[in-house]
């Protein structure tokens, strides 16, 4: 149940101190991820607002990535929101950009060795918002830097909300088809960081040896209207690898 706290701060927007409000039951547990947000009218009688005021800190929070509102149904808190059981760290970030435009002016390349169309195992597809019977593009890529292979990536992207990718759309930036391509605006990422031994199929790709250590990043991406188009795991060599521009909870 969520509890209204009192708004004794005139100097900060009233949505602000709702959103702020929302964002604590989120974490403390309050509000779970999969539940269902109260209505905007049981907003407006909580905290004796506005419907504009409760909409806009909605926005804040969707903007933030830890909810989606789901046509005809309501606003939910994201599953992505309670990812982080057993990681040493974890946050959002803002960067819509990614191997490719993280390391412009350096020779990227990709070795893809899987993609095909599947229906997502349970866990995938409750945090891309997709049903049992949904399909979802896979796929496994080494991305290679200067000639050195850098990170193994396994992704699963909805099949219907990322029409027309092809296997040839994976030796490039993926981010830029979404974009430029489709014409969607990449919002916001859900990352969950770990420290990982490398599979005996893992170091032969990336030419470390088997146990080697790996940062994984578990990752679901947002666009901007909330809905979720990528869920993913890379595994990144540790000393061929820095971390930038994310911003830890």
């Amino acid at each position: 149940m969520l509890i209204a706290i009192e708004m004794r701060c005139p100097m900060i927007p009233k949505y602000e101190v709702i959103a702020a409000d929302i964002r604590r039951s989120i974490e403390d547990g309050t509000l779970k991820p999969g539940e269902k947000l109260p209505t905007v009218v049981e907003f407006c009688d909580l905290y004796g607002v506005s419907k504009i005021t409760v909409r806009r800190a909605i926005e804040r929070m969707t903007e933030d990535g830890l909810v989606t509102s789901r046509r005809g149904s309501g606003t939910y808190v994201k599953e992505a929101a309670g990812m982080a059981l057993d990681a040493v760290s974890g946050g959002r970030s803002d960067r819509a950009g990614g191997f490719t435009s993280e390391h412009q002016g350096q020779k990227v390349e990709s070795v893809v060795y899987d993609f095909k169309i599947v229906n997502p195992p349970a866990g995938i597809a409750r945090q891309l918002n997709l049903d049992a019977d949904d399909f979802a593009y896979f796929d496994c890529r080494v991305r290679v830097l200067d000639g050195t292979p850098i990170v193994i990536e396994y992704t699963y992207m909805p099949l219907d909300l990322i029409p027309g990718f092809k296997k040839k759309n994976l030796y490039g930036s993926v981010y830029s088809y979404i974009q430029n391509e489709l014409g969607l605006k990449i919002s916001s990422f859900h990352r969950i960081i770990r420290a990982v031994p490398a599979t005996e199929e893992e170091a032969e790709r990336l030419q470390v040896p088997t146990g080697a250590p790996l940062l994984e990043l578990e990752q679901v991406g947002f666009l901007d209207s909330g809905v979720p188009f990528e869920y993913s795991i890379s595994r990144n060599v540790g000393n061929r690898y820095e971390l930038h521009d994310v911003t830890l909870a």
